[in-house]
């Protein structure tokens, strides 16, 4: 069976949910895919950490900008969404990284954002029962937030849904072809037609492009998480300790401790199997910075995926062939940046104008420089 859209979108992670979210509102004609269950990728299997410390201005504005959209999801969707600013505090035990921390915060600064440097001492007023040993300053910023992603996209699924919008659901795509229009064969033998496509299917999304000729430098690795058990709630920020073997963690509203840390060396490719270190690692780092945490009891852990870029920014363009969008390549920040690129890049599928500075999203840049604070 053949159905005509104006644009398919292909990814029911957060990037495809909101770019066909605002397609929807604009009244176009819009069908989304998804392989497997909305949020089955890596926006489902990620820690839900909204921050604004980065380290380039446009990438500060964008998150700026997703600061206020899921602020006001609550409200837009009719439900809550957990959204939460309990702050970020990046940890650093060298000069190297406390240098760092002061360009940035230089940077930060200048673009309105409510960021500091803390001294040792004033990192322990923050966290109460973080163990400061070795730790020379932190970046606090208390504006940064957390939210949960299931209700998130639940969110977008319904107003989706309610404005027109046709999701195609346990249904790979496993052909894509482009005469006069778009063609996507689905596994259920669905033929979807559109003059416009984009690709965000996070770590699948390299696999789907190669169908139609296009190589894109996208690098999926594996990364895990683990959730405690609910005890009461004593700190308010995401911790994250930037040293080698170090992790990033913080307590949910329900009282949950849920944490991950980047290993090394990665594992590339996408895998969503668990490892037999993680688990005594994770408890290792966590109740090495907060020793009370030796007393919480693991639930569970998982698997999902990164997708990686050579600089650690997102690719969010049109590709060279007309018509085709990508919007991948999130490098851990895919759930964070979500809300503000789906709407920017409906805005761009719409006009082919940027409605704010992309260009370090940029398909055809050189991937010469690299986000610091990944």
């Amino acid at each position: 069976m053949s159905k005509t859209y104006d644009v398919v979108v292909v990814g029911g992670g957060i990037i495809g949910m909101a770019t066909a979210y605002y397609l929807c509102r604009e009244n176009i004609k819009v069908a989304l895919v998804e392989r497997k269950h909305i949020g089955s990728g890596s926006t489902g299997r990620c820690i839900g950490g909204i921050r604004q410390q980065f380290s380039t201005p446009a990438a500060i504005r964008l998150m700026q900008e997703n600061i206020r959209l899921f602020s006001q999801m609550e409200e837009e969707f009719n439900q809550s969404v957990e959204f939460h600013q309990g702050g970020y505090l990046f940890l650093a035990h060298n000069q190297e990284m406390v240098e760092v921390f002061k360009k940035n915060i230089k940077i930060q600064n200048k673009e309105k954002v409510n960021v500091s440097l803390l001294s040792p001492e004033e990192v322990k007023e923050v966290v109460p029962h973080l163990n400061i040993e070795g730790v020379l300053a932190g970046a606090y910023c208390p504006d940064d937030a957390q939210a949960f992603p299931f209700p998130v996209l639940e969110g977008y699924r319904e107003n989706i849904e309610a404005r027109g919008g046709e999701l195609f659901i346990a249904n790979p795509v496993i052909d894509i072809k482009k005469e006069k229009h778009f063609q996507l064969t689905l596994a259920d033998g669905n033929l979807l037609e559109a003059s416009k496509i984009l690709l965000s299917a996070g770590p699948w999304t390299g696999e789907l492009a190669k169908i139609i000729g296009l190589d894109l430098p996208l690098y999926p690795e594996r990364h895990e998480a683990v959730i405690t058990e609910r005890i009461p709630k004593f700190f308010e920020p995401m911790v994250v300790d930037y040293r080698p073997d170090g992790c990033y963690f913080h307590q949910l509203m329900s009282g949950q401790i849920i944490a991950c840390y980047t290993p090394v060396p990665n594992v590339p490719g996408i895998h969503e199997n668990v490892s037999f270190e993680f688990l005594p690692q994770v408890a290792w780092r966590m109740s090495r910075l907060i020793p009370e945490l030796k007393k919480a009891a693991f639930l569970r852990n998982w698997s999902g995926s990164y997708t990686m870029t050579p600089d650690g920014n997102p690719i969010v363009d049109q590709s060279e062939i007309e018509g085709l969008y990508i919007a991948s390549g999130m490098s851990g920040h895919g759930f964070m940046f979500g809300p503000a690129i789906g709407k920017h890049l409906a805005h761009f599928m719409l006009s082919g104008q940027w409605g704010a500075d992309f260009s370090e999203f940029s398909i055809k840049r050189e991937f010469k420089s690299k986000e610091n604070m990944k």
